[in-house]
């Protein structure tokens, strides 16, 4: 793990609202990441897990506070700046893999790369890298339907960082996998961030993501705190 501050989010709060009620998920909550850092983050369901979550990827937005991911605060960032944002500065990784299926492996982790301009040969030449080091290079050629739950969902990890993201934000990444295919998969995110150098945030459920972890924080009354 390294000193660079890679994300950061100060006083972030959010409530929901419909008609006669309104629901405070979030309330004043911070959060520092540093480069490499693997970050766990725990809690009941419904407690505004994946709410804070989208908020640190721009997918949501908060009522206040403020993100920032390598030093550049992302809220007011529109159009083309937030595309690029979410393409090249951070890899998202969901429970559902979302592969196409009428791709090979090969080509779904092609996909960001070739949205942000690359040519097909220097896009592939990444893609190969990042399958081998999730350990599917024999499986490049196969698609979705022909892998396991757990390849697919490797080839959503290796698609996540192919556009070399400042940080991947994972909701629940095995959440559709049995405990030992999801230990498998979280063994190879803490595997990637030693190795590699890669920085995560992972929303889960499953406690047992601590062994895996630099640490891990758990989401109750609205805020974060520290996983004794």
């Amino acid at each position: 793990m390294g000193d660079t501050i890679v994300l950061e989010a100060s006083g972030i709060s959010k409530t929901f609202r419909s008609t006669g009620s309104e629901i405070e998920v979030l309330s004043g909550i911070d959060l520092t990441v540093r480069e490499a850092e693997v970050v766990g983050i725990v809690g009941a369901s419904g407690v505004g897990k994946s709410t804070l979550l989208h908020i640190l990827g721009s997918l949501d937005y908060p009522d206040s506070g403020e993100v920032r991911i390598g030093g550049r605060l992302i809220q007011g960032l529109k159009g083309r700046e937030l595309d690029r944002l979410r393409n090249r500065v951070i890899g998202f990784i969901f429970q559902f893999h979302f592969l196409l299926p009428e791709f090979t492996a090969l080509e779904n982790v092609m996909v960001p790369k070739m949205i942000g301009g690359e040519s097909p040969g220097t896009a592939a030449d990444g893609a190969r890298y990042w399958l081998d080091k999730v350990g599917l290079a024999d499986r490049a050629g196969h698609k979705p339907g022909e892998l396991s739950g757990g390849e697919q969902q490797r080839v959503a990890v290796a698609r996540a960082l192919s556009g070399d993201p400042d940080v991947v934000l994972a909701d629940e990444p095995t959440g559709n996998l049995d405990d030992d295919t999801g230990e498998e998969v979280h063994g190879l995110i803490r595997s990637l961030s030693r190795d590699e150098g890669k920085t995560f945030v992972v929303v889960t459920h499953k406690r047992g993501f601590a062994t895996h972890a630099d640490r891990v924080l758990t989401l109750v009354d609205k805020q974060l705190r520290q996983l004794d």
